[in-house]
C-alpha cells in the first residue's frame, strides 16, 4: 500500500480549502498544498491578517495553526501536482447554462481541465480523488484521459471521496463527521489506493466511520444525500403552505412529526426556501441522470422537489404584496440576510436573491443588510439574476446598508431572509419608531417572537402560520 507523504489540493474553494485545512493540521507528518489559479484567492488564503476568502467559524483558527508548517496556499499548480502522491480534484462544478443538458447536467469543465493538467504534468504515479460533486461514472472519463495523455512512468488509481459538509458548520463536520465515504473499482490496485487514503483519515476518525465501497456507489451516494435532505426541506416548506391555509403551525406539526424515531426532528424547519450551491445542482443533476437512463417517472419525483422550492419562494414574495395592500411599489422593504444560511458568506441559490429581484419588479425600494457577505458579491448576484437590468438602474432601487437598524429606517416591511442570531436580538422597539405605520415584518426563518413584537405594534407574518393580521 503506498503510504502518503504528499498531497495536493486543485481548488482552493468552499470544499477544498476547509478540507485539506483540516487534513493538514490532523496530520501534521503531511505535507498538503492546495493551488488554484485565481492569484486573489491564493492571495487572500495567505494573508498576514489571516482575511480568508471564505467565511466559516473555525476555519481561520484551523489555517493559524497549520499555515506555514505542513499548510501552503499556491497558485504554482505544476509543482503541486509533480510533487504530490495523492491530488484532491476539489473544482467548481456549476449547472450547465447552455448545450446539450443545459439547466440540469453538471458543467464538468474545470474537472476535465484539471484531469488534463494532472496527465500532462504528472511525472509519478498518482492516487487522484474527485472531491468535487460529480455525476455517475465521471470517474470513468477521468480514467479515460488520464490513460490516453499520462507520461509512461505515471499511472493513475482514481477514488471518490465526496463531501458532506454543510456550511456554517464544515469545521465541526470535518472534525467529527458522520462518515468518511471511500469510492474505488474493486481491483486490487484499486483497494490499495482506497487504504492508502482511509489511512490519512484514520488520524483522527475512527474507522469504523469510513466508509469503503464501489467507485459509481460514492458517486451516486453524494447526490441522493443531498436530494434526501432537500426533499424534507421541500416537504415541510409544502406542509407550511397548507398550516397558513389552515390556521394550524407549522413548528408545532414539524415537532410532532419529528418526535418519531422513524422520521427524526432534522431538516424539518419550514422557511423561504433552501438555497446552496449543492442541493439543487445535485437534485437537477439527478433529474438529468434519470432522464438520460429513459427513467421518466423518477426525473419527474426528483424534479418536484426543485419545483416546490421556487413555489414556495414566489409564495413568500407575493404574501409579501398581498399583504401590504396588493402594491409595494415605491414602498421601502428591509431585507435582513443574503446569505443563504447563517453562520456563512455563500450566497449560491440564496433565496433572499428571489425575493428581492421580485420585490424590484414590484418597484420597491430594497435595503439589504447581512453581516458576513460583501457588497461587490451582492451586487454580482442581483446583476445575474435581472441580466436585461442595467447595474446602474438595480443600483437606483437597492442599496447595502452597514447594519439591521439602518435597513429599517423608514421601511414599511422588514423581511427576515437568513437566520443570522444576531437578529433574535435586535432593538425592535428602535425598529419599530424608525418604520413607516403601520410596521409590517415578514418572518421567513421563524426566527422572531411574533407575540413580543406584536406587543410592540408589529404587523406580524410568520411562515407556515395561518394566524390573520
Amino acid at each position: 500500500m503506498p503510504r502518503i507523504k504528499q498531497i495536493c489540493c486543485i481548488g482552493a474553494g468552499y470544499v477544498g480549502g476547509p478540507t485539506c485545512a483540516v487534513i493538514a493540521l490532523k496530520c501534521p507528518h503531511i505535507r498538503v498544498t492546495i493551488v488554484d489559479l485565481n492569484q486573489a484567492r491564493i492571495d487572500a488564503w495567505n494573508s498576514p491578517d489571516f482575511k480568508l476568502p471564505i467565511y466559516e467559524p473555525g476555519l481561520e483558527d484551523v489555517v493559524r495553526k497549520a499555515r506555514g508548517r505542513n499548510l501552503f496556499f499556491s497558485t504554482d499548480v505544476d509543482k503541486g501536482i509533480r510533487d504530490a502522491d495523492l491530488i484532491f480534484v476539489s473544482v467548481n462544478t456549476p449547472t450547465k447554462k447552455s448545450g446539450v443538458g443545459a439547466g440540469f447536467a453538471a458543467d464538468l469543465n474545470y474537472v476535465e481541465l484539471a484531469t488534463r493538467r494532472i496527465a500532462a504534468t504528472a511525472t509519478s504515479s498518482k492516487i487522484v480523488v474527485e472531491k468535487s460533486t460529480v455525476p455517475c461514472r465521471t470517474a470513468e472519463s477521468m480514467r479515460t484521459i488520464l490513460d490516453a495523455n499520462s507520461k509512461p512512468n505515471a499511472r493513475f488509481d482514481i477514488l471518490s471521496n465526496p463531501e458532506f459538509l454543510a456550511e456554517g458548520t464544515a469545521i465541526d463536520d470535518l472534525f467529527a463527521p458522520d462518515r468518511v465515504l471511500i469510492g474505488s473499482l474493486q481491483t486490487q490496485e484499486g483497494k490499495e489506493a482506497c487504504a492508502a487514503l482511509s489511512e490519512v483519515y484514520q488520524n483522527w476518525v475512527p474507522k469504523e466511520r469510513i466508509l469503503t465501497v464501489g467507485l459509481w456507489s460514492s458517486e451516486l451516494s453524494k447526490l441522493a444525500a443531498n436530494a434526501m435532505l432537500a426533499q424534507r426541506i421541500s416537504s415541510i416548506n409544502a406542509l407550511s403552505a397548507i398550516c397558513e391555509a389552515t390556521g394550524a403551525n407549522i413548528a408545532e406539526v414539524a415537532h410532532s412529526i419529528g418526535q418519531d424515531s422513524r422520521i427524526g426532528p432534522k431538516f424539518l424547519r419550514a422557511s423561504v426556501g433552501f438555497g446552496g450551491s449543492c442541493f439543487q445542482k445535485d437534485i437537477l443533476n439527478l433529474v438529468y441522470l434519470s432522464e438520460s437512463l429513459n427513467l421518466k417517472e423518477v426525473a419527474e419525483y426528483w424534479k418536484q422537489v426543485v419545483t416546490m422550492n421556487e413555489y414556495q419562494k414566489r409564495r413568500f414574495s407575493k404574501r409579501v404584496v398581498d399583504t401590504l395592500f396588493n402594491t409595494i411599489t415605491g414602498k421601502r422593504i428591509a431585507v435582513l440576510g443574503f446569505a443563504f444560511k447563517a453562520d456563512t458568506g455563500d450566497t449560491r441559490e440564496s433565496a433572499a436573491i428571489t425575493l428581492i429581484r421580485d420585490f424590484q419588479q414590484e418597484r420597491a425600494l430594497v435595503n439589504i443588510y447581512d453581516p458576513q457577505v460583501e457588497s461587490k458579491q451582492i451586487w454580482t448576484d442581483l446583476s445575474e439574476a435581472s441580466p436585461d437590468i442595467p447595474l446602474e438602474t438595480i443600483q437606483r432601487q437597492v442599496y447595502i446598508c452597514s447594519s439591521a437598524l439602518e435597513a429599517c429606517k423608514n421601511a414599511e416591511a422588514v423581511v427576515v431572509a437568513t437566520e443570522w442570531a444576531e437578529f433574535k436580538t435586535i432593538n425592535w422597539e428602535a425598529v419599530y419608531a424608525g418604520m413607516n405605520k403601520p410596521a409590517f415584518i415578514f418572518d421567513g426563518r421563524l426566527l422572531v417572537d411574533a407575540e413580543k413584537l406584536r406587543s410592540i405594534g408589529f404587523k406580524v407574518t410568520v411562515i407556515g402560520r395561518g394566524e390573520r393580521l
